[in-house]
């Protein structure tokens, strides 16, 4: 647990904007807490060998020789080859021959490998069952599905491996891999604690266990600055509302993702921490001037560059600002060639968001959205819908020459060079049996307990409401979310063997519910309460806050731990005690026992 400063910029800083919605400061944690920050030190004096590929080590291949390569790579390639490089692919099924219909309906043909004979595209990207592809169930199932898609790549046509690549953040919101991989608690957990060493090892090993598997490219870190508490796409995704404190995270994550061997994207650029709109459903609308943009969005893709991060995505967002035309920045020249490419003199590679996002299919239909984002200057396009047709359009494009030749094969050139300093040509297949020792081993599962520990937040301590009582109570543990209460009642019972009762009130709780948990309160000892009015949607925890307004109202000792957005406290802000976990997993409801 991590005692935060009582001054309201380092709490804004901690909790990302709590302290400025509703005005409190932190209590004082106790002196246990302190011990956490011997963890907080500086990575900056490390030597190169932290850095990883595609620095150092790689970096030693003459950029000259991979230029060559990549030249005369590109001279054996189809027009079809290299418009296929252009692609990032979602595929259905947990191994490279399984026949599923969801490829039949989305490819025509019904295993993966036989879709990567097809398209031969430049990447793939996994999902677990909830989207519907269900790619990662365990490490050796995981790693036998990247060999199978790396060999179907390798014997086909130009013999050009994949980026294989996921969205794992940590944290409760974004992520693909589920236990045994190690969960981390999620950059604003690891902002909290103020610890380079925490985000730098956080980042380590979720890159190594991703490459154990054969997942070579990590959609991550989020380097947006997430400066609007009611921004409902990034949230606890982001480090915080302190941007030169998500600058040096962010560079620090990049360098951690090197280290464990898989490549890092910094993400989603120019910046989506300013807005209440989600760009998955709709098309969100930055109004920051210029100014504000190289004062508060842009520092951390700066400090990103600067550390040599692999691969830059796009937002779906407006900028009327940096083009006045409104179009998403993902389809915007001036953004994407003239502010990125040009004068941030980024010289990686640029993806696209997901194409299949309402922020890019508002206005961009499937035939014209991957045309305008590469004439915009990505060079990857991720997760376009209706393939066949996508492909189809940027064929017909360069065949035109609506896209040159020349910009074509610059893409293409760019995907083979970092495919070539990544070592994908020399290695492209990973030991199964490697990956099961790797993957949630013991020292990881140790270092992201420790970690996610430092990152509980205490926001309010009043009238001596905590700690809780070190002999027997009875403790009701009710609010949202069943998987967490249960976790939280199990593990409080285990530190201190009191009697735990435990009661879902569910995201919006009626009249009914709110009685039924006061009445249970007034018949326990210490009633701890957790919150997240995110999972409200539009009612945004009105209702769990007059649950909490009920509770506090029994003069019963009560605990509020805000488990997704530590932004909740503006609903209750007179409540005696309140927490910040960030994340709802059972690591963190574990950590929360504990610190409780």
């Amino acid at each position: 647990m991590q005692q935060q400063p009582t001054s309201r910029r380092h709490l804004l800083a901690a909790a990302a904007g709590t302290a400025a919605a509703i005005g409190v400061t932190a209590s004082s944690a106790p002196a246990a807490a302190r011990t956490a920050r011997s963890a907080t030190s500086s990575l900056d004096s490390m030597s190169g060998k932290l850095s990883g590929a595609p620095t150092d080590a790689s970096a030693q291949l003459s950029s000259s020789a991979v230029r060559a390569e990549a030249t005369a790579l590109l001279r054996r390639m189809s027009l079809e080859e290299k418009i296929g490089q252009l692609f990032v692919i979602e595929l259905y099924g947990q191994t490279a021959d399984t026949e599923h219909d969801g490829n039949r309906k989305m490819y025509g043909v019904p295993t993966p490998a036989e879709v990567i004979r097809k398209y031969r595209p430049g990447g793939v990207i996994y999902f677990d069952a909830r989207r519907g592809p269900d790619n990662v169930r365990e490490p050796r199932q995981i790693a036998r599905l990247s060999n199978g898609l790396q060999r179907a790549a390798v014997r086909t046509g130009a013999r050009v491996p994949l980026l294989v690549s996921i969205d794992q953040e940590g944290g409760s919101v974004v992520y693909r891999m589920l236990e045994p991989a190690t969960q981390l608690p999620g950059n604003m957990a690891l902002a909290a604690t103020r610890s380079t060493r925490d985000v730098f090892d956080s980042a380590d090993i979720i890159g190594t266990e991703l490459a154990a598997v054969g997942i070579n490219q990590n959609y991550a870190p989020v380097a947006d600055v997430n400066i609007n508490p009611a921004n409902p796409v990034i949230g606890v995704r982001s480090f915080g509302s302190d941007t030169q404190l998500c600058s040096r995270f962010v560079s620090t994550a990049v360098r951690g993702y090197h280290r464990g061997g898989v490549a890092s994207a910094a993400k989603h650029f120019p910046g989506h921490g300013d807005t209440d709109v989600d760009s998955h459903t709709g098309l969100p609308e930055i109004k920051h001037t210029r100014a504000e943009l190289d004062r508060i969005d842009l520092p951390p893709f700066r400090a990103a560059i600067g550390r040599g991060v692999d691969t830059i995505m796009t937002a779906h967002i407006v900028v009327p600002s940096l083009d006045p035309t409104r179009v998403p920045a993902t389809m915007s020249r001036p953004i994407v060639t003239g502010l990125l490419r040009r004068e941030l003199d980024f010289t990686g590679l640029i993806v696209t968001d997901a194409l299949d996002m309402g922020g890019a299919t508002k206005d961009f239909p499937p035939d014209v959205a991957p045309v305008r984002a590469f004439q915009a200057g990505c060079d990857q396009l991720v997760l376009a819908p209706k393939p066949e047709v996508a492909f189809g359009a940027v064929r017909e494009a360069v065949l035109s020459g609506a896209i040159p030749m020349e910009r074509l094969e610059e893409s293409v050139r760019r995907i083979l060079e970092h495919k070539l300093r990544r070592r994908l040509f020399r290695s492209p297949y990973v030991n199964e049996r490697r990956a099961a020792r790797i993957v949630g081993s013991r020292r990881h599962r140790s270092q992201a307990r420790q970690i996610t520990e430092r990152g509980i937040t205490l926001i309010r301590n009043e009238s001596g409401a905590l700690p809780l009582p070190h002999t027997p109570a009875t403790v009701l543990v009710t609010g949202w979310g069943t998987a967490p209460l249960a976790a939280l009642a199990r593990a409080i019972g285990e530190q201190r063997g009191q009697r735990t009762t435990t009661l879902e009130t569910g995201s919006r709780p009626d009249p009914a519910k709110i009685t039924e948990a006061t009445d249970a309160a007034r018949s326990h000892d210490v009633t701890v309460v957790l919150s997240n009015a995110a999972a409200a949607g539009k009612e945004d925890g009105a209702a769990q806050a007059r649950l909490i307004d009920s509770l506090t109202a029994t003069g019963r000792r009560v605990i509020v731990a805000g488990i997704r957005l530590p932004y909740d406290i503006r609903r209750f802000p007179y409540v005696p005690a309140y927490l910040a976990t960030y994340n709802y997993g059972t690591p963190s409801m574990t950590a929360l026992a504990r610190v409780l």
